[in-house]
């Protein structure tokens, strides 16, 4: 499994499919499935996700948080 992060660049509520930016400018896009996986209610534009691949296809998104420093 490889994990690479993006920012949301659309997603579709009703269907929970999307696309994701990679760092290089490259779209790529996930399907409900995934989404679903990752246990999420919504992604909106602009929110910074984690994505795992499993043969070249996206199977896994979550929200990338940050972690707080003591």
């Amino acid at each position: 499994m490889v994990e690479t992060q993006g920012t949301v660049r659309d997603f579709d509520p009703t269907s929970h499919a999307g696309s994701v930016l990679l760092d290089d400018g490259s779209a790529v896009l996930f399907d409900g499935d995934a989404f679903t996986a990752g246990g999420l209610r919504l992604l909106r534009p602009g929110q910074r996700v984690r994505m795992e691949t499993r043969d070249g296809r996206i199977v896994l998104v979550t929200i990338l948080t940050l972690r707080s420093s003591p």
